[in-house]
């Protein structure tokens, strides 16, 4: 199909995460391509590495009162605000959904392909671990709130012709929550910027926003009791103050950092700490391209990309105990730099590319305007 109008559909845009890498990349494919999502409050240096020149239209979340700060707060209106899109105009819509931008209205003569982060998580998996500790009315409130969203989650479902699952992990959850097929596309990995470097030097590090779901309290809490090893924690987020209260002297709370300098520290870190039940997880694949092995949950999708005693090692349980042990039997190992680095390689923007577009074709026609 040559010539087709296509549209984008992203969730929201607010932080510069895996998500929006893969965002990227899909706009950088299709530069001619509308991009719609439910808010844009990027900041201008994420907006420029995202968005370049991309024509972004938001919904009506964007200007009620206090969005800014508070925009997670209006989630009741997030599907009303998604099916206010018109689409008309537009042969192919993808979505790049982890939440809501699945739930999009098309018309018959419209194919809509889905690149699924995930099912929204707080809806199902998680849903009891975001409401549990909840306090009433609160509590309430939340729990109607979420039954509506997973209703309407499964009655959209219709909208989406194809899915593509970003891990086998998430494969597995589309099919259990939706009863519904996927193809596994690995997200795009820049393993071009993250060099290889052989030259270790002796700490151990971590980086991700500083949320807890991510556990990285728990990595900070097993090096504390470990205080002849030396961590470096790398992230910001609402946890960063009490991770930083936490953390003794053997432990550098460095915050937000550029770059630059997150390539330098994964080039010379000794192995990237990892504790998160990740849908797949960018990070992890950065540390591993500068040949540094991961130290990993054996669950979600570290489980797929990290190899054992290959390109690092596992752990089972989300417990300092068992980050402790992990990061004994690590120290009694031994691990070609090299290898790890290649093994990075399967992760790579070029072929995310090559195979989203494969799929499109599969599904649509030739498409003479992409740019891989």
């Amino acid at each position: 199909m040559n010539n087709m109008k296509i549209v984008i559909v992203h969730d929201w845009l607010v932080t510069y995460t895996g998500a929006e890498k893969v965002l990227h990349a899909i706009l950088e494919m299709f530069p001619e391509a509308d991009l719609y999502t439910l808010v844009d409050f990027l900041k201008d240096d994420d907006r420029k590495k995202i968005l370049k020149n991309t024509n972004v239209q938001t919904s009506f979340i964007q200007n009620l009162p206090f969005a800014k700060k508070i925009f997670r707060n209006y989630l009741p209106l997030f599907p009303k605000a998604i099916e206010s899109f018109d689409f008309s105009k537009y042969d192919l819509i993808i979505s790049s959904s982890w939440a809501f931008a699945k739930g999009v209205k098309k018309t018959k003569n419209q194919i809509h392909i889905c690149y699924c982060h995930t099912p929204i998580r707080y809806a199902w998996d998680l849903y009891h671990e975001y409401t549990s500790n909840l306090k009433q009315p609160k509590k309430y409130i939340v729990q109607k709130t979420l039954s509506y969203i997973s209703k309407w989650d499964l009655r959209t479902l219709d909208r989406v012709d194809f899915f593509i699952a970003n891990s086998k992990f998430v494969q597995n959850r589309i099919s259990k929550t939706y009863g519904s097929k996927s193809e596994v596309i690995y997200p795009p990995v820049d393993t071009l910027s993250f060099k290889l470097n052989k030259d270790k030097s002796d700490f151990y590090l971590t980086i991700s926003r500083l949320v807890p779901y991510k556990k990285t309290k728990l990595i900070v809490e097993a090096f504390n009791d470990m205080p002849n090893k030396k961590l470096i924690v790398i992230g910001d987020g609402e946890e960063y103050d009490s991770i930083k209260q936490i953390a003794k002297d053997n432990i550098c709370v460095l915050g937000y950092q550029k770059k630059e300098d997150i390539v330098e520290y994964m080039q010379n870190a000794k192995a990237f700490v990892y504790a998160a039940i990740e849908d797949f997880g960018i990070v992890p694949i950065e540390a591993m391209a500068c040949g540094t092995p991961v130290i990993a949950l054996d669950k979600g999708g570290t489980l797929e990309t990290v190899s054992d005693e290959v390109s690092g090692l596992h752990f089972s349980e989300q417990t300092k105990e068992s980050i402790i042990d992990a990061i004994k039997r690590f120290e009694s190992k031994k691990y070609n730099y090299d290898i790890i680095s290649e093994s990075s390689q399967r992760y790579s923007i070029d072929r995310f590319k090559k195979e989203i577009k494969k799929f499109i074709e599969s599904k649509v026609g030739n498409i003479d305007e992409v740019n891989i």
